[in-house]
């Protein structure tokens, strides 16, 4: 008999859910082949047929078909998932993860083995139908269940023992949060009673201030006008400074012009420019000796 790697009682429950499996796909296939049967009684009534006639038969049929496969489809993934379900279930109650690999569901080697599996249990077990049926025995103690019961319960009272000891330090911080609220609450009491005190000073403070910000508005106000009526004094007085500074340049021009008309009409300007003409021909004769 091949075996799926597995013990003993999961082994029968395999075997179980296969038998149910076998059922259904039994029943699957008496359907299809009961609208195969309906489809010759009802309509396969005559010697000869046109195509669009044969056509329109098989279209029927296909749809017929394929709603029977979908729907037993469709209910075979449900009934998976609610095996799942079931698994799982019992995992959570002793703190288990389970994990599944789908890629293994197309394993062909894999599938191959279910297959010889399943050949091999229906063999025997329509062998053994022919037999007196056996008993069922009782299942001995999972002693792996109760190994991993001992660790869940010495982890939970190692968790309860952390709890407790964080329950302590908890107590002991709020204790201490209390006295500091209650030192807090004294002072702000204090706090309060002098603040009502310094409240009253600040009020003859704020007057005190208001009076000296009006005065020096007012004062500033005075300061300003002042210095708009200087501004513009000053300015009259800049454009009236800058009129006689243009007066008295142009003056200046026009006596230099003159000083200097009068000064060429000197006789030493006349032999100052008859030596400077006689000095520039000695250079240019003794430039042209030079060049020789």
């Amino acid at each position: 008999q091949a075996e799926l790697g597995v013990n003993e009682h999961h082994q029968n429950e395999v075997v179980s859910y296969m038998r149910f499996a076998r059922f259904k796909r039994g029943m699957c296939l008496k359907t299809v082949d009961s609208c195969f049967q309906d489809l010759k009684d009802s309509r396969l009534v005559e010697e000869t047929f046109t195509v669009d006639e044969v056509i329109d038969m098989l279209d029927g049929l296909q749809s017929v078909v394929h709603s029977e496969v979908e729907s037993e489809l469709i209910n075979t993934t449900y009934t998976n998932v609610l095996l799942l379900r079931q698994l799982f279930s019992q995992a959570e109650k002793w703190y288990l993860k389970l994990q599944t690999d789908v890629s293994d569901l197309e394993n062909r080697e894999l599938l191959d083995q279910v297959a010889e599996f399943e050949k091999s249990e229906y063999t025997s077990s329509n062998k053994k139908s022919t037999a007196d049926p056996v008993k069922p025995k009782l299942a001995p103690l999972n002693e792996g269940g109760s190994e991993l019961l001992n660790k869940t319960v010495a982890h939970l009272q190692e968790e309860n023992e952390k709890l407790k000891t964080r329950l302590r330090t908890i107590e002991t911080q709020a204790t201490a949060a209390l006295d500091e609220k209650s030192k807090l609450e004294k002072s702000l009491r204090d706090l309060q009673m002098i603040q009502g005190d310094q409240k009253n000073n600040a009020n003859q403070d704020i007057t005190e201030l208001e009076n000296k910000v009006a005065a020096l508005k007012s004062q500033f106000e005075k300061t300003l006008n002042d210095t708009t009526a200087n501004q513009k004094f000053l300015e009259e007085d800049l454009v009236t400074t800058k009129h006689n500074l243009l007066k008295v340049q142009d003056q200046l021009s026009t006596a230099e012009k003159e000083l200097e008309k009068k000064f060429q009409q000197t006789a030493a300007y006349r032999n100052m420019k008859e030596i400077l003409t006689k000095k520039n021909e000695q250079i240019r004769d003794l430039r042209r000796r030079l060049s020789k």
